[in-house]
This record gives C-alpha cells, sequence and structure tokens, in this order.
C-alpha cells in the first residue's frame, strides 16, 4: 500500500567532503528511497541527533553494509508506504541504520514501533536509538534487575537520561554521574537516587558509600574504569557504550579477579536485522508500557530545522545539552 508522495526528490543532509566538521553538513535533494521488500517509508517528521553520527561525520563509524551513507539512526513519521503489520498513515518511530537526516526514510518494518499515545513526533523521535542502546546494554549485557543499583555516567545526555528513566521503573536504584552542579541536580530531577559532580566528589567513595553498584553504564572509559571497579560490589557488571575519555584501558587484572567482574559492552548499528527485530518486540512488551504509565519520559533539549543540521552538531559537541537534540524537516 502507498500514500501518494508529494515530490520525486528530497531534502537530504550530506557531509561535504565525505568527512569533517559540523560545518561540512549541508541540505542537498536526493532521490527519495524506494523500500525494498518488508520495509515501509516513512514520511519523516522527526529525526534524533546522536553521538554515533558525529562519530560518522568525522570518518570514523561507517555505516553498515546496505544502509544509507545519509546520517540519522531514529525517526518518526507516518508510515507512506507499507508493509507488515502497518498501513498508510500509522505514526510510528523506528530504528535505522541510517537515512533520518531525510524527509523521507526507508526501514525494516520490524524495526518500527508504534508512536505512544500521548507523544508527538519531536519526543518519539528521541526514543529509538536510546531505548534500543539502554535496553540492550543496561537490562541484557548488565543483567540489571529490580533492588540492584545502577551506576550511569554521563547522566544528563540523551542515553544517561532514558537509563536514568528505564532503570528506576525496573525497580533498581539509580546513581548518576556528570560534570558540574547543574547536571548532578537535573539527573536529581530525572529520579536518580544519588547524583555525583565528579568535579567536585570521587564517584567511586560516593558509590561505596552507598552500599556498592551492581552495574555501571559507562560512556567515558578512559580513567574511570579503576574508579568503576573500586566501586563495583562483588559480582558487578561494567558495560561500555562509548569511551569519550580514552579508548586504550590498562585494566588491574587482580581486582577484577577479586570483584569476579563482567567487562562487556556492544554497539547496536552493525546487529543483525533479526536481532533488532528480536530487540524491538522486546522494547514494545517491556519499556512501552513504562511509557504509557509515564514511567519513562523523552526529554528535550533543543530542535533545528532539518537544514540546520550542523548547528544541531555544533550544539551537541558543545556538551551541554540535558536530553535529545532533534531535527525537523520542513
Amino acid at each position: 500500500m502507498t500514500s501518494p508522495l508529494e515530490a520525486e526528490t528530497m531534502t537530504v543532509i550530506a557531509i561535504e567532503g565525505g568527512k569533517g566538521p559540523a560545518s561540512a553538513l549541508k541540505p542537498v535533494r536526493a532521490p527519495i528511497p524506494e523500500p525494498g521488500p518488508g520495509e515501509i517509508l516513512i514520511k519523516v517528521r522527526a529525526a534524533g541527533v546522536n553521538r554515533p553520527d558525529i562519530v560518522q561525520r568525522l570518518g570514523a563509524y561507517p555505516p553498515p553494509p546496505g544502509a544509507p551513507q545519509t546520517l540519522g539512526l531514529e525517526v518518526a513519521g507516518e508510515v507512506a508506504k507499507a508493509a507488515g503489520r502497518w498501513k498508510v498513515g500509522d505514526r510510528v518511530c523506528a530504528l535505522l541504520g541510517g537515512g533520518g537526516y531525510a524527509e523521507y526514510a526507508a526501514v525494516d518494518a520490524r524495526h518500527a514501533l508504534p508512536i505512544p499515545a500521548g507523544l508527538g513526533f519531536e519526543e518519539a523521535a528521541g526514543l529509538p536509538e536510546t531505548v534500543f542502546t539502554v535496553f540492550a546494554n543496561v537490562f541484557e549485557h548488565g543483567g540489571l534487575k529490580a533492588g540492584e543499583t545502577l551506576m550511569i555516567h554521563g547522566a544528563t545526555s540523551g542515553i544517561g537520561v532514558t537509563a536514568i528513566q528505564m532503570a528506576k521503573a525496573a525497580g533498581a536504584k539509580v546513581i548518576a554521574t556528570g560534570r558540574g552542579a547543574d547536571k548532578a541536580k537535573t539527573a536529581l530531577a530525572l529520579g536518580a537516587d544519588v547524583a555525583i559532580d565528579v568535579t567536585a566528589e570521587d564517584f567511586a567513595e560516593v558509590a561505596k558509600r552507598e552500599g556498592g553498584v551492581d552495574v555501571v553504564l559507562d560512556m567515558v572509559a578512559g580513567d574511570y574504569v579503576p574508579k568503576n571497579l573500586d566501586a563495583l560490589k562483588t559480582g558487578g557488571r561494567i558495560v561500555f557504550i562509548a569511551a569519550l575519555g580514552g579508548a586504550q584501558l590498562n585494566l588491574p587484572v587482580f581486582a577484577i579477579m577479586m570483584k569476579r567482574a563482567v567487562i562487556t559492552g556492544s554497539t547496536l548499528r552493525p546487529r543483525s536485522a533479526d536481532e533488532k527485530a528480536r530487540l524491538a518486540a522486546e522494547i514494545e512488551r517491556v519499556v512501552w508500557p513504562w511509557i504509557a504509565a509515564g514511567k519513562v519520559k523523552p526529554q528535550i533539549d533543543a530542535t533545528f530545522p532539518l537544514e540546520e543540521a550542523a548547528a544541531a552538531h555544533a550544539h551537541l559537541e558543545a556538551g551541554a545539552h540535558v536530553g535529545k537534540v532533534i531535527l525537523l524537516p520542513s
């Protein structure tokens, strides 16, 4: 099933020269994608901006085989060409391998989810990449359970804000870290039980006073790693999803042995289509009811017109955001 398209071409954001600074992002015209078997075409109303987009823009995170070269890992909008469970006009948000910085995006129908009641396109566009990442890393790899304690570094980032709320919805205690008193205050307002300004306090010492942590969600790495181990309870798990503080680690092996610690990590984008479909089904089963109940609410920091993607990237790179940055096609 299809709906009449407004044109044969669309605005997309290209990286001038193939890679470069935020200013390399330029709007251009390109053909509207034709969905393949089992795919839907989405009329994009909002698209999330994520740190992996910045890494790709810099030339260090190429899209997986078959994915569009265009940036953009999550969108919300209306189904323009249907497949699977969807019909034309359905309001959906979706996880993409690429192609979100555009007026239309094609995606595996299994990777789309219904927009929860009460949410607009802007809020829904901030869900897929963060919710999939948190669910896969905190609850599956990290094995977080009700009654356990999760420590989140970078707690006011898009991932961090979502992780705070999902962990609380699951019945866990949350210790949040961030740089600056304002970010610590914001983390408390979002539901964290304890918030630590790492410029003023040693997060490992605070965590130990709180009884230690079972899971660490770490997007910093670097010199945070020995402190993570110090804060960890016996049998605890450290999950890496980025390495903003340094990717090469000098691990204290005996500390790992004594704590019986598990150190793991993952990326989302290269996973198979079937694996992403499995995650989508689990997220709809587990997380979507939390959203419906108001326990998890997307936090939007700023919106930019699609054509101003360069400004959106500059804003994200500045690091002062709380929650998600969203692009809005005209």
